[in-house]
């Protein structure tokens, strides 16, 4: 399938061009990602990043597959690494083309032809599959030198003794296990194997080392497949965990391909839209027995906030709906004291509560989930409304963390020392961004909240709830009215203190897109005349093309850059950066506020869709960007809320 939508990059044997990252998943939570150039420069950089507990225990099984041609007399080697004070090997300069149409495809120019390597991993299955195909005047000689990491994906290894360095020939295949608590790795090829294991030293990872990060790894591998290409004749070379799929490499190639053809609306559609329902497969972690939405990549793990944030986008537009009522009992599965895990961590540690707007983000997916089930699915009153319940008591009598309900009827959450909002970094010990007390997006999400209760209720028989729901939202209301608008900004207050007394009360004016979250949410809080100056506001002051920022650049504290070491970058998180995925609370706010302002949502538009070629993967959302011009992509490469609620601004935008 040749079809323009698919991303295509023109590399013309420069590095430059060939920096630019690319990302794929199994549906499952592994993934292959590395720049074009099939340089890494993240540790997060494999050919096959297995997820060892699906879709988690993330592991860097194959790092590389070293492809060393035989070229009318002499070696082209294909591979690109950077060593220590050196040029990079320059493999890259034979690259001329790199397509994902839908899988991932490099061609090379060779004196006597074209060579082409593709990529698929297989779907639901810790497996990789790498296809080779020569066209050119006869036949052609070639090594692949695999190069194992075998370790978390989070850390680096170094060579070591411990290495078990057997290896196993079997007919068509080879087996290795280096590492005796994890996985054989199983090759299965055309060729011969030539075992040799041993290991290479000193592969250096340039964007780690931007971090401040430890950057230098060493590679082991087993030995090197001596391999023929005849003309036009497709190789394949596959590699599973304990075993390989049954099925032959070119049936595992087409069901890869078709997965990803199948998430296309087609040409129907506009391209951005179009590129967005493909990005949004990456997160979609539910051929597995743990189905879930991974919260981006490379570095995030299953996370509750964000999978509340991006099930809309990612599942219900494209009309999912039985893989969202799995994942949503995977949430609720873990469910604790009317509190839903806001992370899932990768390995043996616990499951972690700290956040008090997961469990409320709930209520909004809840209802859009009923709303688009059969009438005859008893799911939502089974499942979704005793989960709801739960939450509501939990909150309104009050659970970990300090999360309550005040007598006035605000949510009240957290002490100076905790992090429980969406704007949650911390450095040491301490929040960058302490927003304890009654944070603004809070209170539209539990009075929102019982207003989606309410209407549950009502549906499933429950009046008694559904009338308590509609009070605690009008007592919300009522609330919110009283204490939020400040007269001297002409823009919401970000967070007020639980306590009302008027010697210790106090409130926090700092102008955040938190007050853009709340109008989002539930614009009933606010009047047309306050809805107005909010988005007036966030236009003025904190729009940028990469998205919304979380600080004023007017405020002190303001960090325009998003860079330096852990510590740095983390102080800047909240500070200024700019974060796609809040262009979906300001289309839907503009929407509501200026139903009628064609211009302005045809500029809105235009800022969404642009944002789809300030890419760090190809094909994908970044987390966040600089708050400063030229706004430089930055965070983690694909972002599963900002995909998916870049989808549903522009579903709402009538694009």
């Amino acid at each position: 399938m040749n079809d323009l939508f698919w991303p295509t990059l023109h590399v013309d044997g420069k590095l430059a061009r060939a920096r630019t990252e690319w990302i794929m998943g199994n549906g499952a939570g592994a993934y292959a990602s590395s720049t074009v150039a099939l340089m890494h420069t993240r540790r997060y950089h494999g050919l096959l990043v297995a997820a060892l507990e699906p879709p988690r225990k993330r592991t860097v099984v194959v790092s590389h597959m070293d492809i060393v041609l035989q070229d009318s007399g002499r070696e082209v080697e294909l591979a690109s690494h950077q060593f220590p004070n050196v040029s990079p090997v320059e493999g890259y300069r034979h690259l001329q083309w790199f397509h994902q149409d839908p899988l991932p495809r490099w061609t090379y120019q060779l004196t006597r032809g074209t060579f082409e390597e593709s990529l698929a991993l297989v779907r639901g299955i810790n497996a990789l599959v790498l296809r080779y195909l020569w066209r050119g005047d006869g036949a052609i000689h070639a090594s692949a030198r695999p190069l194992l990491a075998m370790r978390d994906h989070h850390t680096l290894t170094h060579a070591h003794g411990a290495m078990i360095q057997r290896v196993h020939l079997r007919p068509r295949e080879v087996c290795v296990q280096p590492i005796r608590n994890l996985p054989q790795v199983i090759f299965r090829h055309g060729g011969t194997f030539v075992g040799s294991p041993d290991w290479w030293h000193r592969f250096e990872y340039l964007d780690e080392q931007d971090r401040g990060l430890e950057f230098q790894e060493d590679l082991w591998t087993p030995g090197v497949f001596r391999l023929t290409f005849q003309p036009d004749v497709p190789q394949y070379l596959i590699v599973g965990l304990d075993k390989v799929p049954d099925e032959e490499g070119d049936v595992l190639f087409e069901q890869a391909a078709q997965a990803l053809r199948n998430c296309d609306p087609g040409p129907s559609r506009s391209w951005p839209v179009r590129s967005l329902f493909v990005a949004a497969n990456l997160f979609r972690a539910d051929e597995c027995a743990f189905p879930s939405v991974i919260a981006g990549y490379p570095w995030f793990e299953v996370w509750g906030r964000h999978t509340l944030t991006a099930l809309p986008g990612l599942y219900l537009i494209p009309g999912y709906i039985e893989q969202a009522k799995a994942v949503m009992k995977t949430l609720l599965g873990a469910l604790r004291n009317g509190r839903i895990p806001n992370r899932f961590p990768e390995t043996g540690e616990s499951v972690e509560y700290h956040s008090a707007d997961a469990s409320l983000l709930l209520f909004r997916v809840a209802r859009q989930l009923t709303e688009a089930l059969p009438a005859n699915d008893v799911f939502a009153q089974e499942v979704l409304l005793p989960a709801l319940r739960e939450v509501f008591e939990a909150y309104d009598k009050g659970t970990e963390d300090g999360i309550h309900v005040t007598p006035a009827g605000l949510i009240s959450a957290g002490n100076p020392d905790t992090s429980l909002t969406w704007m949650d970094a911390r450095v040491g010990e301490q929040p960058v961004t302490p927003r304890w007390g009654a944070a603004i997006e809070l209170q539209a999400l539990w009075s929102k909240g019982c207003d989606d209760l309410a209407w549950l209720a009502s549906r499933c028989g429950d009046e008694q709830l559904a009338s308590r729901a509609s009070m605690a939202r009008d007592q919300a209301r009522s609330a919110f009215a009283k204490r939020f608008w400040c007269e001297s900004t002409h823009y919401p207050f970000d967070v007020v203190s639980a306590n009302e007394d008027l010697e210790t009360a106090w409130a926090d004016p700092t102008i955040r897109p938190n007050a853009l979250i709340a109008l989002a949410v539930d614009p009933d809080l606010f009047t047309t005349g306050q809805a107005q100056k909010i988005i007036e506001r966030v236009e003025n002051e904190l729009l940028t093309e990469m998205g919304v920022r979380t600080l004023s650049p007017n405020d002190s504290r303001y960090r325009g850059f998003y860079r330096g070491g852990v510590e740095d970058r983390d102080r800047a998180y909240h500070q200024g950066t700019a974060w796609p995925f809040l262009f979906g609370a300001l289309v839907q706010a503009t929407c509501h506020t200026f139903p009628n302002d064609e211009p302005r949502k045809a500029r809105l538009r235009s800022l969404v869709e642009n944002t789809l070629s300030k890419q760090i993967a190809i094909g994908q959302i970044p987390e966040l960007a600089d708050g400063d011009a030229p706004h430089r992509s930055q965070g983690c490469v694909a972002h599963a809320p900002a995909v998916a609620e870049m989808l549903r601004a522009l579903e709402m935008l009538g694009a």
